[in-house]
């Protein structure tokens, strides 16, 4: 079965084709681009009436425009500012629009009126916030009523007898507007999709790091509340050590005593432990660990019954780099192993090279191996393919990759030969060892 990257975005949500997520779209928007929409309407009514002397049905347009006008009204006045409408009242919202706007074509010339390509402005609207779905909905109702108005309306208002455009010239113009309309749709609609799936691959990222940070934090301020509670820890043993000593064997406080002493000893032990969590990576400059040792921290969280994970090391020249704990690191190679963890049959292995010029780390596993036709597209927020009934999102591979590009790296993604994935990740030694640290490396081996 074909493999995709579905890991390590556990937590991190997404609303996926549903553009119009729990908080809605904006009443107060859509009400403000509703009202341009009813000046300008107007404004060009009682211009085309009264400057320029095209007589209008001007009552029946003019009430075509105040009711949108009192739709409008009526959404301030019973519902608040901020309110936010859901897919459905959004799509409906915007259908309202349009068949409005082809009454008003129908009372002035239908197609004839040159303003009739302003049918496609409530599906660009519906384009950038709404679903497919709802978009398709939208576009097949904005087709029909150009298509209605293509056959009938009312005379195009003129000075004298209204010119009659010969057929051909009614349908060029029907057939570029709803070729515009479902070229606006499917192109706005993409370009708007995708700009919102990075925005929320991008929002995930940064939950990821913010997490990794915090368990950082956490291990940090573990190790820091050991060292202070260490010295009143050891004055506490000290006296209950005497206690004991002092005590004699039929005393009533005997008993209390030494269960004070044999507490303080497994409190000392257990700040022991916390002592060993790593420190903030700039408090101290010694907080930097070999980079072998990096990478096995990073995959320790993850095991999988029957999986043997194989840690291995290979070197040219100079010495293993020395490498701050970072969250971007640690998060994005866990991800990795992780997911050569879920993916694997029996075996993954990791190996850490390096030389004076660069280090790299590679993951391999014996799985299925990516699918072919995606692996020029790993890397994205958001690709997807079927394996059985399943459909699966590339949100973890973006969020790996993106933190893992931040600290000076480049992936490669391939399939071995003989079966599995292979997944690749190279820095350049300087990204990850600081100046004075590779000065004194220098010395060292001169």
């Amino acid at each position: 079965m074909a493999r995709f990257f579905d890991y390590g975005t556990q937590g991190y949500g997404t609303q996926g084709e549903a553009d119009v997520g729990p908080a809605g779209v904006s009443l107060r928007l859509l009400d403000s681009i509703r009202w341009v929409a009813i000046f300008g309407q107007a404004a060009s009514l009682l211009v085309s009436h009264y400057a320029l002397g095209f007589r209008l049905p001007l009552a029946p347009a003019l009430g075509v425009v105040g009711a949108s006008a009192l739709v409008n009204i009526a959404n301030g006045a019973l519902r608040r500012t901020t309110h936010r409408l859901g897919e459905g009242g959004a799509a409906l919202y915007l259908g309202y629009d349009i068949l409005q706007l082809g009454l008003l074509l129908f009372l002035t010339g239908g197609l004839e009126n040159p303003f009739a390509m302003l049918m496609v402005a409530p599906v660009t609207v519906a384009a950038t916030i709404l679903s497919r779905q709802s978009v398709i909905g939208l576009s097949a109702l904005a087709i029909c009523a150009v298509t209605v108005l293509a056959f009938t309306h009312w005379p195009l208002p003129w000075r004298g007898a209204p010119p009659v455009p010969p057929p051909v010239y009614v349908f060029g113009i029907w057939a570029a507007l709803v070729l515009s309309t479902v070229f606006i749709a499917a192109y706005a609609g993409s370009v708007a999709r995708e700009a919102r799936r990075m925005r929320e691959a991008f929002a995930a990222t940064q939950l990821a790091l913010a997490r990794e940070q915090r368990i950082s934090a956490v291990g940090a301020l573990a190790a820091a509340a050991a060292h202070e509670l260490g010295s009143p820890l050891g004055t506490i043993a000290v006296i209950a050590k005497e206690l004991v000593r002092e005590l004699p064997a039929d005393s009533p406080h005997a008993e209390d005593a030494a269960l004070l002493l044999s507490q303080s000893e497994r409190c000392r032990h257990i700040l022991a432990e916390l002592a060993q969590r790593p420190e903030p990576q700039d408090a101290s400059p010694y907080d930097r660990l070999p980079i072998s040792a990096l990478v096995e921290a990073a995959g320790a969280p993850y095991r999988a019954t029957g999986i043997r994970v194989i840690y291995a090391t290979t070197t040219s020249t100079g010495g293993e780099p020395q490498v701050a704990r970072s969250p971007e690191i640690m998060h994005g190679l866990g991800n990795l192993i992780q997911n050569a963890i879920q993916f694997a049959r029996r075996e993954v292995s990791v190996t850490t090279a390096w030389d004076r010029s660069g280090v790299a780390v590679e993951v391999a596993d014996d799985g299925p191996g990516f699918p072919p036709g995606l692996l020029p597209r790993l890397g994205q927020p958001y690709i997807s393919g079927r394996g059985g009934e399943a459909q699966h999102m590339g949100l973890g591979i973006f969020i790996a990759q993106t933190l893992l590009e931040r600290t000076g790296a480049r992936l490669d993604f391939a399939n071995l030969a003989e079966g599995g994935a292979h997944v690749a990740v190279h820095w350049p030694r300087s990204a990850l060892e600081p100046a004075e640290s590779s000065q004194s490396r220098k010395e060292a081996v001169t």
